[in-house]
């Protein structure tokens, strides 16, 4: 584990980890270079336009991996840095938690999304069933302009509120959302919000593999 970074796990109300400080200094300049790029007009989509569910949510985000695909996904930032989050001595800190997440420590996919909360925004609960394991990266600006945007767990009365730099990875199964983002006085495209990473990722079907 690198230095600056400093991981809880949890096995309890479901299995989970934390880490903060997760990105060091110059791979959180990359990161803000090309948030910074996302948050201008016309970058982001609404949840029509990217397989999102509109009653479920109004924030704006965008499919990293239908952008930079083959040769071209080194060319972005994020998807180069976020990497990171697939070391052995990060994956095996949630793996090692529960035999359930076990497999987690294998996973051989994954698709990246970014997406951006302003004032109102808001996430119903939900459960992302097509998944098995989910790893949320939270940024903002400093000194902190919204309240609200917790990750919330209604079935188990727990959240997590979102430390900047943070991550947090749990499995798919489990239900949640985000609260509503309050930002006074705050133009959408300064970009006071609220960011998340979201990396989805698992197991593909290795049957085929054997045949």
């Amino acid at each position: 584990m690198t230095e600056h970074i400093k991981a809880d796990t949890f096995v309890d109300p479901f299995p989970h980890a934390i880490f903060h400080n997760f990105y060091n200094d110059d791979e959180l300049k990359l990161i803000w270079e090309e948030l910074d790029f996302y948050t201008k007009p016309d970058k982001l989509l609404d949840a029509k336009y990217y397989g999102g569910v509109v009653t479920h949510t109004n924030s704006k985000a965008l499919w990293l991996d239908k952008i930079y695909q083959g040769e071209y996904r080194d060319i972005s930032n994020i998807l180069r840095v976020t990497r990171k989050i697939f070391l052995s001595n990060i994956m095996d800190v949630f793996a090692n938690i529960h035999d359930c997440v076990s497999l987690s420590a294998e996973n051989n996919y994954d698709n990246t999304k970014v997406r951006y909360y302003h004032d109102g925004d808001y996430y119903e609960p939900h459960v992302d069933k097509y998944v098995e394991f989910l790893a949320f990266s939270y940024f903002y600006r400093e000194p902190k302009k919204f309240e609200g945007g917790e990750l919330f767990f209604p079935k188990y009365d727990y959240s997590f509120k979102c430390d900047n730099n943070s991550l947090i990875i749990f499995p798919g199964w489990v239900e949640h959302g985000v609260s509503k983002v309050s930002i006074a006085d705050s133009d959408y495209y300064e970009g006071f919000g609220r960011y998340a990473i979201t990396s989805f990722f698992g197991l593909q079907d290795r049957r085929k593999e054997t045949e």
